[in-house]
């Protein structure tokens, strides 16, 4: 798996402990779009095996991006001990979303089969409220 222009290439181990879209400012600010998909893992399970990855913070959370093409890699949870990979880089097929995440903050209602959390589910430390659109 690698960024746009191929200077930087991850590789993943595991599986991932959620796949979901997100919401947030934070998300939607650093990526320019409504919402964000992301594939979790533990920060163990991501590896850089070719090419630097430079930091970049645009609200709060450090993301980690390509230099040259600019493409988003991934973002540090460091308080979880997790990486948030931009699931827009996984192979096709890769990408199973389970919920969307922080739907307080959402440009737009989303109309799917998924859960839609007001912030995260309770086990994920939120408050476990679904929004109803």
């Amino acid at each position: 798996m690698h960024c746009r222009c191929g200077k930087i290439s991850l590789e993943l181990s595991g599986q991932p402990v959620v796949q979901a879209y997100c919401h947030c400012d934070d998300c939607r600010a650093a990526h320019g779009a409504a919402y964000v998909a992301s594939s979790t893992y533990p920060a163990t399970s991501v590896k850089v095996v070719n090419g630097t990855p430079t930091p970049i913070v645009v609200k709060t959370t450090q993301r980690m991006r390509c230099e040259a093409c600019g493409t988003h890699l991934f973002s540090e949870i460091t308080h979880a001990g997790l990486r948030s990979v931009n699931a827009f880089l996984l192979p096709k097929g890769n990408f199973k979303p389970q919920l969307h995440v922080q739907c307080q903050h959402a440009v737009l209602p989303i109309v799917d089969d998924l859960p839609h959390f007001k912030d995260f589910p309770s086990e994920g430390g939120g408050s476990g409220e679904l929004v109803a659109w």
